[in-house]
């Protein structure tokens, strides 16, 4: 054969090959190809420019608020603008669009909201197609808002700056550089204010006089001109350790009080910065207000003091929480607080809502453990003095709660993560205040330092890899390593520690042989399970009450974990009313028959006092039997009084059950 010959039928046969290539990808981008091969004229269509798009890519409707803002900024300054919801748009027309604006949120794993998936997931597999070509969109002129959290360093805005970098592969122009809202900063709004104006700025100054004829579309697809920016306008504020903040909810935009006069913003969404010698504040403005608006006493920069609605309960003889039962804490003097508003997780079942900060390492401002110790107590008490006169409340049970006995760290956040948790539970047990700490097993170094204290409680929220990121979704991306650590480190703390379990219908309630697996990484002297509690839905939790075990749920749960360990658990104790059932170690806690799941808190006190080592059984006491498992008090305490309220209209008054 002839090197001509041979030439020819080699380009005969590529040809071939393009065309099946793209006939049997027809379906996936059919339109797209129906307009880059049968259709061309369609893009620059005087028609099919008439008005810009702006689209909003959000889950609890931040990105869409500030979205809706702009859009009636753009519509005073007569920008014609679409307001678009990605979900009910063709992605493929993108090819007749002249202005595209995108505010875009960057959701779980760094992945888009769900109204805009499909637009993300276009974008992209359309930039890394070779058939649609770099200049599919030459005729686009766009800009690009991300609304971000920079706690999530890896992933932090990466579905605005994805967006953005696929649109150019695609060869859409750059209109005003990519603004980076973030939310840790407490200063959305000014960022996307700063960036909102600089929009407008370059669409009044490049289109001017030619606004009417862009919205009557006889200026065609195409905007003159190109837009120069200088880097000197506004620089960029980095900082060492983006890690470093704190974060809010998605849904603060317009909620909080506007910071602009104190501190400078830049493009980014970075601030100069409220800082205090050096440090940053933990709450911010927005935090404090939100957490303050819930009841809580905010302490200092970064802790919190709150009133158990169990603490009211027993002032007015109306029973004890579950601690009360299986521990023989007393209620009403019992506080909740905790040194750390910041997390390392967003679990799907936070009873705060996630109105507190997340982070995964201190970087802030530091109160000094005594100030902590002291205003908490003073904020407690003062909580207990407001209580007199309330209705039921007794006289003899509000002198007792003065003087709180129990101090339980576990209000909201993580308060192992505070430096000087040491002193701080030092300064507790001087009191002769016992300590239940709650921690969420993502720091195992700083349980292996801890101190003693009366209870240590590690929160087993799940019993998987992929079922701990979903329920938990940690910020960590070695969590599971974490984790796994963290129940190790357990085994070497000679006081009383707790695996707690959270169980949450359709998440985590059919992995009794995963759970059991993780008895003897910790070898913990309790397990303690719960069923999740409704708070009502939320925009980062979507829990109703059909995830919500009923107590013959729990019950069952437990005792088939029980029965999963051996004989080395047995159920010991439950409290009907908060649906949680106690697994206690029949090794240590069963005596002769008799379960010692109570404490001597006075005996405990003794024993830190003497600065020798001791060990759980040193300081364990009976149950009483109306606590223990099976009981036909259900783990209420005869001596209080149940009380039920009445759920009519026309009545408000308490019925007393007999």
């Amino acid at each position: 054969m002839s090197p001509p010959t041979r030439l020819a039928l080699l380009t005969l046969l590529s040809a071939s090959a393009t065309l099946f290539f793209i006939y049997k990808s027809r379906h996936r981008y059919r339109g797209l190809l129906r307009r880059l091969l049968r259709e061309p004229s369609t893009q620059n269509s005087p028609s099919s420019s008439r008005r810009g798009k702006l689209f909003f890519l959000s889950q609890t409707n931040t990105s869409k608020t500030l979205a809706r803002r702009l859009h009636t900024l753009l519509t005073l300054n007569d920008l014609p603008f679409d307001f678009v919801d990605p979900k009910d748009y063709e992605p493929e027309d993108l090819c007749k669009e002249s202005l595209v604006v995108i505010v875009a949120s960057t959701w779980e794993n760094g992945g888009p909201p769900q109204n805009g998936s499909f637009l993300v997931n276009w974008l992209t597999e359309s930039a890394d197609d070779f058939r649609v070509g770099a200049l599919v969109l030459k005729d686009c002129k766009y800009a690009v808002f991300g609304v971000g959290s920079s706690s999530y360093v890896e992933t932090y805005n990466a579905v605005a700056k994805g967006v953005s970098e696929n649109l150019r592969k695609l060869g859409a122009i750059e209109l005003v550089e990519l603004g980076e809202g973030d939310r840790e900063e407490g200063n959305l709004d000014e960022v996307f204010h700063g960036w909102s104006d600089r929009v407008v700025g370059v669409l009044k100054g490049s289109i001017g006089e030619n606004l009417g004829h862009f919205e009557n579309g006889e200026a065609g697809s195409k905007i003159e001109g190109e837009f120069e920016f200088s880097d000197s306008e506004e620089e960029e504020e980095t900082e060492d350790d983006p890690e470093s903040g704190v974060v809010d909810l998605e849904d603060i935009a317009g909620k909080g009080p506007s910071r602009k006069s104190i501190m400078g913003t830049t493009a980014n969404g970075k601030v100069n910065g409220e800082v205090v010698n050096g440090e940053k504040e933990m709450v911010t403005p927005v935090i404090r207000a939100s957490l303050q608006k819930q009841g809580y006493k905010i302490i200092g920069s970064h802790s919190g003091v709150k009133l158990c609605r169990w603490t009211k309960s027993q002032l007015r003889g109306r029973g004890g929480c579950y601690k009360h039962s299986f521990y023989g804490i007393e209620s009403h003097r019992c506080m909740e607080a905790t040194p750390s508003l910041a997390c390392a997780n967003k679990c799907v079942f936070c009873w705060r809502h996630h109105t507190n900060p997340v982070g995964k390492s201190w970087r802030w401002k530091m109160d000094d453990p005594l100030v902590i110790v002291d205003t908490a107590i003073d904020l407690h008490t003062k909580m207990i003095r407001q209580m007199k006169g309330v209705p039921g409340v007794k006289a003899e049970r509000l002198s007792e709660g003065l003087s709180p006995r129990h101090c339980a760290l576990s209000l909201v956040g993580e308060p192992i993560m505070y430096p000087e948790i040491n002193a701080l539970i030092d300064e507790l047990h001087r009191r002769r205040i016992s300590t239940f700490l709650v921690t969420n097993a993502q720091f195992p170094e700083r349980i292996k330092t801890l101190k003693p204290i009366t209870q240590l409680y590690v929160s087993v929220d799940a019993a998987t890899k992929d079922s701990l990121k979903a329920i938990d979704r940690p910020l960590f991306g070695d969590f599971w390593e974490r984790f796994v650590e963290s129940l190790k480190a357990l085994r070497e703390k000679q006081q009383r520690t707790v695996y707690r379990l959270t169980l949450v219908k359709g998440w985590n309630t059919e992995d009794i042989d995963a759970y059991s697996s993780l008895f003897d990484l910790g070898n913990p002297d309790f397990i303690e399970i719960k069923g999740v509690t409704y708070c009502g839905s939320s925009a980062t939790s979507k829990l109703t009450m059909e995830n919500v075990p009923w107590h013959s749920d729990v019950k069952n749960f437990s005792e088939a974990l029980a029965q999963k360990s051996n004989g080395a658990y047995e159920v010991a104790c439950e409290h009907e009313h908060s649906c949680c059932v106690l697994l206690g170690k029949v090794s240590k806690f069963k005596v002769e028959g008799e379960w010692f799941t109570w404490i001597d808190y006075d005996k405990f006190h003794d024993l830190v006092a003497s600065g020798k080592p001791f060990t759980s059984e040193d300081y364990m006491s009976p149950t009483p039997r109306w606590a223990v498992y099976g009981a036909e008090e259900g783990g209420f305490d005869p001596d209080q009084s149940r009380f039920k309220k009445e759920r009519r209209h026309h009545k408000s008054a308490a019925k007393k059950l007999v």
